[in-house]
């Protein structure tokens, strides 16, 4: 794919009930401000999503204008109608990944991109990490490596995610926060597709960034979700509440300070102290992590991509992390007498 293929493409952004954005190539028309069916538009700070009628099997049952701020979408979930495409932005939660992967075959040729808009450590983390933990497969989320097999890493741009969207329904996407996302490859260098990509979400009006390190922004951001994302699910409480509590806020300290060694040994080093992480979290007011909200909607949790693939990483650089193997065997249990594991 060649970022002259990206600039001439049309762009139907689509939110699918599968949880899958895709970028289908048009040659036919310039991807331009004037055609609107190829952006995603901000009105008033928020994002809309806009779609194109053309493509087969897929209709808007809501039209889609400037006034609005829930998208709504059907779709006859098919990858194979859907056909080859030149992106592939994966945006559900982790739990339902691997039975949606290999369903996607249809949809993934050799020079697809994907990119995965998720939260965790990713399967493909270990392509670019260091030392022992190079190549690693992380067991956690892909036990046998059939998530590789069907999404190859090497077809994979990094993504880390800054902004905040509900699935109200399928079909039905409201966004709430943020237009962040930061994205690299996995082995630290620019390239033609990365630019193209880039280049893509920033006309899309998103603020799209791309760091020194793709692995060392999605180690940061995992180093604040790692903590808070489970002690909020075990409790039932918002940041700010975990936060006012001493005792709370001292485990967490102590989880954070293992993931940041955890994190050294691979690469990804976290300069600030977890109290600086805190101060951030703190303006956040009284928010409710996406694993609470899982926990109070009783969907599955994001456990194993959060806790359990770094604890699968500690292994293997040889860092002892025991108040974090805690927090993971306490909401593993919670999870499991609630039937809330994958």
């Amino acid at each position: 794919m060649t970022s002259a293929r990206m600039r001439m493409m049309t762009v139907p952004l689509l939110v699918l009930s599968l949880g899958v954005l895709t970028v289908h190539a048009r040659q036919d028309k310039k991807f331009d401000d004037a055609n609107s069916n190829a952006l995603l538009l901000e009105y008033k700070g928020k994002v809309k999503i806009s779609a194109s009628t053309y493509w087969p099997g897929w209709e808007p049952t809501k039209a889609i204008d400037r006034n609005v701020e829930t998208s709504w979408f059907t779709n006859r979930g098919d990858a194979a109608a859907l056909g080859e495409q030149d992106l592939l932005v994966l945006a559900v939660k982790a739990p339902a990944l691997a039975a949606l992967a290999p369903t996607l075959a249809p949809m993934i040729g050799p020079h697809t991109v994907i990119l995965p808009a998720m939260n965790g450590v990713p399967w493909w983390f270990g392509l670019g990490l260091p030392g022992p933990a190079a190549g690693m497969r992380l067991d956690a989320v892909d036990p046998v490596g059939a998530m590789a097999d069907a999404l190859p890493p090497q077809q994979v741009i990094g993504c880390v995610v800054h902004m905040s969207a509900l699935q109200v329904e399928p079909g039905r996407v409201e966004h709430r926060m943020g237009r962040g996302l930061v994205i690299g490859e996995p082995s630290g260098q620019r390239s033609e597709r990365l630019d193209a990509v880039y280049e893509l979400l920033r006309r899309a009006r998103i603020d799209a960034s791309v760091p020194a390190s793709i692995h060392e922004a999605l180690w940061y951001k995992l180093w604040g979700n790692v903590t808070m994302n489970p002690v909020s699910a075990l409790t039932g409480a918002a940041t700010d509440a975990m936060l006012d509590d001493p005792l709370v806020r001292g485990f967490c300290s102590a989880v954070m300070t293992e993931v940041a060694a955890i994190g050294a040994r691979i690469g990804c080093a976290v300069e600030q102290t977890p109290e600086d992480r805190h101060a951030v979290t703190r303006k956040l007011g009284a928010f409710k992590t996406s694993m609470l909200q899982d926990v109070e909607a009783g969907r599955a949790i994001e456990l194993d991509a959060i806790v359990g693939a770094v604890r699968d990483i500690a292994a293997v650089v040889g860092q002892p992390a025991p108040n974090l193997d805690a927090l993971y065997a306490l909401t593993r249990l919670m999870a499991r007498t609630r039937g809330l594991l994958a």
